[in-house]
């Protein structure tokens, strides 16, 4: 009894081992040797469209500018018209022959005539790649008791009931065409439990399950919904302004994603930067999303108190 109590626990470890050590295996391959899906077979250089929100700076303007290049037209979306124009007029200069489209939507605000003018757009385009990237976090850490009301109605309109408006205001053409599509759509580490940023981590969190129901309904249609997952990347949301190997920049992450490669936890979800695809690997098989919630509330509570001293100083030199 006790030989085969020990030899059964030693072949669990060993299993266990050993897929953690398959898995290693094929993130490396994934991340280094085997070649993307890439964009041809949603219609790339044929006259199609891609539609991308939060367009006008950061990650969004580098989608938009990278699917241009591409070879898609591009319908672009943002609250600013203005900068909006300067995004349609940049696209047209470094790609001849491809066109640009705008719609203005205000998402933390914005109302069924804004989602119903993106329709209409989007119905009138053949559209084959929907990039729902808009989104917007806490303005510091804060803990959810405390969190400004206004901040938090503001968070779930944008990074929830925006990316739902938007893909329920696109997906119709692009069904009604019966051709490939593509729906990517931005998350996030910190749909993880993030303590002192739970509404943005709890609304990422929502996207995860979402994406995974979305891609399921539309595998038969051939539309693939596939959730990119992002750590830190240089950006005026993360609030980090220099490059490192764990923070890329807008551009080499968005060329990372667009190869449509990377670690893959599920059939809807990848990561496509290697070294966050590393530390999604760590987080996942290693159990590490206990210590990850320590650290973030550690690390966050620092953040903020720094943020709130910044602020002491800036209002006592008004």
């Amino acid at each position: 009894m006790f030989p085969f109590a020990t030899f059964f626990i030693f072949a669990t470890g060993i299993f266990r081992l050993l897929r953690v050590l398959l898995a290693f295996v094929r993130l490396f391959l994934q991340m280094t040797v085997l070649p993307g899906k890439g964009l041809a077979k949603y219609g790339a250089k044929r006259g199609t469209w891609a539609v991308v929100t939060g367009a006008t700076d950061g990650m969004g303007r580098e989608f938009a500018l990278q699917l241009a290049a591409k070879g898609f037209n591009i319908l672009v979306v943002s609250r600013t018209a203005s900068k909006l124009t300067t995004v349609q007029e940049e696209i047209e200069q470094k790609n001849s022959g491809i066109q640009t489209r705008s719609v203005v939507i205000n998402y933390e605000t914005a109302t069924d005539a804004d989602y119903e003018s993106l329709r209409t757009a989007a119905a009138e385009l053949d559209v084959r790649v929907l990039v729902n990237n808009v989104g917007r976090s806490h303005d510091m850490p804060v803990s959810f008791a405390t969190t400004p009301l206004d901040e938090l109605s503001a968070i779930v309109n944008i990074n929830v009931l925006g990316t739902l408006r938007t893909t329920r205001a696109v997906l119709p053409a692009m069904l009604a065409r019966k051709e490939r599509g593509l729906i990517l759509t931005l998350s996030s580490f910190a749909s993880t439990p993030t303590p002192l940023l739970a509404t943005y981590s709890g609304s990422k969190a929502y996207l995860v399950a979402w994406n995974a129901a979305l891609a399921a309904e539309l595998a038969s249609a051939r539309i693939d919904a596939r959730l990119i997952n992002t750590f830190y990347v240089v950006s005026a949301m993360s609030k980090i302004r220099r490059a490192s190997l764990l923070v890329p920049t807008p551009k080499t992450f968005v060329r990372a994603a667009l190869r449509l490669r990377g670690s893959t936890g599920t059939r809807s979800a990848f990561t496509p930067y290697w070294a966050h695809a590393f530390v999604a690997f760590a987080m996942e098989h290693l159990e590490l999303k206990g210590l990850w919630t320590r650290i973030a509330l550690k690390q966050n509570t620092a953040i903020r108190a720094r943020a709130l001293k910044k602020q002491a100083r800036e209002q006592k030199s008004q």
